[in-house]
């Protein structure tokens, strides 16, 4: 199988899975396809230039993001179910991408600020 088959069953495997598992790690997607987390890994990364890790991360960061601004759900809330184990951990994960902190980004309707 090339390397662009396995990232799109890896992809849709993270779609399935990304709301149900807050640890999703590439050790659980390699082994719930049957593959070695070392071949997921490497086809991964040939074929979109980047980690698992660093696109689940993407993910879980960008819906937090749609959550700060479109809802009043607390900030530790949307930290947790980003798959971070508290709120000082997620706010420069958050700030790395978006340039302001979550707090920030919320009052700010999600303006973007060149980060």
């Amino acid at each position: 199988m090339g390397n662009k088959q396995v990232t799109r069953r890896v992809l849709a495997y993270i779609e399935e899975n990304l709301d149900n598992d807050t640890d999703l790690d590439l050790e659980k997607i390699a082994q719930a396809l049957n593959y070695s987390k070392y071949y997921v890994a490497r086809a991964f990364k040939e074929s979109t230039g980047g980690t698992i890790h660093k696109y689940i991360q993407g993910i879980r960061l960008e819906r937090a993001a749609e959550k700060l601004v479109e809802t009043t759900q607390p900030i530790i809330e949307i930290a947790l179910e980003a798959g971070y184990g508290s709120q000082q951990a997620f706010t420069p994960a958050f700030r790395a991408i978006y340039g302001r902190t979550p707090q920030e980004y919320r009052r700010l309707g999600g303006e973007m600020m060149a980060a």
